[in-house]
């Protein structure tokens, strides 16, 4: 799943190609808002909320979450079953291609469909006391279980998941009480994800060598880059875990 970074990456690349353009097409490919049609109406900002992307377009709002497969793509190519709409400003075509979320909102209060969140690690918002409490409210809870929530800090994924406890040195498994400073977690889940908010390829390791990028994730039966131990991995529903045995407690 597309995780905090790569959403606001995405709206960067949106606000650059559409913002402050008049709309000559509004195509959308989902049933409930097939009639709705902004062409003729200005786009004013693309801003992203954690996972979630807002294209506010006069007094409307076009709100999109990726979930697994979904992206937005910039330039002319072939429409397929997979497209979700079309936003056309001229010359210029944003197309958004399984989108797991496509609805258009009162721009006025499309601030509710992510009410739910907790701070946005992206945000200028960023309220690190509170995601600090947010995180710390449940001390039996896992590390991993917590860092996934959206509602205790919006923006982190799977990926950045596996990498924060093992730069935390601790397994996904582990309480969230056992953690000696909760607060330099949530000051490195902001790092990480403000570092590659305008990468195109993800780094955690700050080595960015081809192959160098990750400590942990996707490394299963690889040697751990701190210690040569062999990285293990195990599945729980749609997520895999991976971590050291060695580094990580």
């Amino acid at each position: 799943m597309p995780e905090g970074d790569t959403v606001f990456r995405a709206a960067t690349m949106l606000a650059t190609a559409l913002a402050g353009k008049t709309l000559t097409r509004c195509d959308i490919r989902v049933p409930r808002y097939a009639g709705v049609d902004l062409s003729g109406q200005r786009v004013d900002e693309v801003v992203s909320r954690g996972k979630h992307l807002f294209i506010r377009v006069g007094s409307s709002s076009i709100h999109s979450h990726l979930k697994m497969d979904g992206c937005w793509r910039i330039g002319h190519r072939s429409v397929d079953h997979r497209v979700r709409i079309i936003l056309e400003a001229g010359s210029t075509r944003a197309t958004g291609i399984d989108l797991g979320i496509l609805e258009v909102l009162d721009r006025r209060h499309d601030g509710a469909a992510v009410a739910h969140l907790g701070p946005d690690l992206l945000g200028a918002d960023w309220d690190p006391a509170a995601a600090t409490a947010r995180l710390m409210s449940d001390p039996q809870r896992p590390v991993a279980s917590a860092l996934l929530d959206q509602t205790v800090m919006a923006g982190v994924g799977n990926v950045f998941c596996n990498e924060l406890c093992f730069v935390i040195g601790r397994l996904p498994t582990a309480p969230v009480g056992d953690i000696g400073d909760p607060g330099r977690l949530v000051a490195l889940a902001r790092q990480m994800l403000w570092a590659n908010r305008l990468r195109s390829t993800r780094c955690t390791t700050g080595d960015t060598r081809r192959g160098r990028h990750l400590w942990v994730y996707g490394r299963d039966g690889s040697p751990c880059r701190r210690c040569g131990t062999t990285v293990r991995s195990d599945r729980q529903g749609e997520r895999i875990r991976f971590w050291c045995p060695s580094c990580q407690r």
